[in-house]
């Protein structure tokens, strides 16, 4: 992936996720006030060319890039809170985790809508998935959109499965594996534990489960042969979050708004330079994104040299992962940044309100469509802003 891909970029559509939503709730129905209130984007999803959009309230909107459009809320019903969203590649549909007000918000419920009726506004043909699964609080539902996880899902080409962890007990975790296609029970089986010790996480990669327990060695267990390898944690500190690289078989570990490449014998592989992360610990984790190949780190990030800075505008940073080396970034104060203008005969663009420097204000989301070669990022106030430079931009230095 050329470096050249990220320079160049332009702001070129702006969509709202609450342009229309009362109406749309609002018609005969009661429906939670807070639904409909403003609130952060807290995660970017996309599907061929149909964009997610999911903010902080529950509130979940589908946009087509190609329209500039958009499709549909994602809110079967007035009282359904959506909280995650992940996009699956084995049956190309939208996974959905919601919750709802007639449940007293008690339980999680998982839907499956094939991408085909979500393009033509049938939302009605998604179809509940996993009911064999006793999903209610403080149990929940999480996805990792590098290595993917439902818990902790596995999205790894080959055979699709997730890994469902229940409540430990004081000597060992009990796991479950479900496929991913059609959420039956491939494999269960139970993780010794050192007793009365914490948790610090336990997270999967490839087939292999790594699990690190408080002022004890992370543990690398294989899921199907059970195969068991410790890591000297002598040097690897305790991480805010990481990410397993699992082609590369490193971790990039986020600790004080920093991100570091170690390998599992605790040795530093890769410190980064200019990529100091606008949002500390798991709050970082929307604003990453990690390319397939995981070569190229892209997020949301603030200036080392004023980091006691309290602007909110930052910029998107995009760093060779093997290097550290930041090869292109979105930033205000680069004057060729703007908004792409339209084309001759061309009415299929969004209306953008934004300058790029209040596009760059407050992101609370990061996505990159490596296909289209696009940057979507949501912020606070729930817009969502579109990055390229497919129109034809020459490509600039930094």
């Amino acid at each position: 992936m050329a470096p050249e891909r990220f320079r160049g970029m332009q702001l070129q559509e702006e969509f709202d996720t609450y342009d229309g939503c009362e109406a749309h709730l609002s018609v005969g129905l009661k429906f939670p006030k807070f639904l409909t209130r403003r609130s952060k984007i807290i995660e970017i999803v996309t599907a061929k060319d149909i964009i997610f959009a999911l903010s902080q309230s529950g509130l979940c909107s589908a946009f087509d890039r190609v329209t500039n459009k958009r499709i549909a809320f994602f809110n079967l019903s007035p009282d359904e809170v959506i909280r995650s969203m992940l996009y699956n590649k084995y049956n190309d549909s939208l996974i959905t985790v919601s919750i709802y007000s007639s449940d007293s918000y008690g339980s999680l419920k998982c839907r499956a809508t094939p991408i085909e009726y979500v393009r033509r506004n049938e939302l009605d043909a998604g179809f509940p998935i996993f009911e064999s699964e006793s999903l209610k609080w403080p149990g929940f539902v999480e996805f990792d959109r590098v290595n993917g996880k439902v818990l902790i899902y596995a999205a790894q080409d080959g055979q699709g499965f997730m890994l469902v962890i229940y409540d430990r007990t004081p000597s060992y975790v009990s796991l479950k594996i479900l496929s991913i296609v059609d959420g039956k029970p491939i494999k269960s089986f139970k993780h010794l534990l050192h007793p009365n010790k914490k948790v610090d996480f336990i997270d999967h990669f490839n087939e292999k489960l790594l699990v690190k327990q408080e002022c004890e060695n992370s543990q690398i267990l294989g899921v199907w042969n059970s195969e068991l390898i410790e890591i000297n944690d002598t040097k690897l500190v305790n991480p805010q979050a990481l990410v397993v690289l699992h082609e590369r078989n490193l971790i990039l570990i986020f600790q004080n708004r920093r991100a570091a490449v170690w390998n599992f014998q605790g040795e530093l592989v890769t410190s980064f330079e200019d990529h100091l992360l606008w949002h500390d610990g798991v709050c970082s984790e929307k604003n990453i994104y990690i390319t397939k190949d995981e070569g190229r780190i892209i997020s949301y990030c603030k200036s080392e040299a004023v980091e006691d800075d309290v602007t909110p505008i930052g910029s998107i940073n995009m760093s060779e992962i093997m290097t550290g080396k930041c090869i292109a970034k979105i930033a205000a104060n680069n004057p060729t940044i703007s908004v792409a203008p339209r084309r001759n005969g061309c009415n299929e663009r969004s209306s953008v309100s934004c300058t790029p420097p209040e596009a760059l204000k407050d992101v609370t989301a990061v996505l990159y469509d490596e296909d289209r070669n696009e940057i979507y990022t949501g912020n606070k106030h729930g817009l969502l802003h579109v990055w390229s430079n497919s129109s034809g931009f020459i490509f600039g230095k930094l």
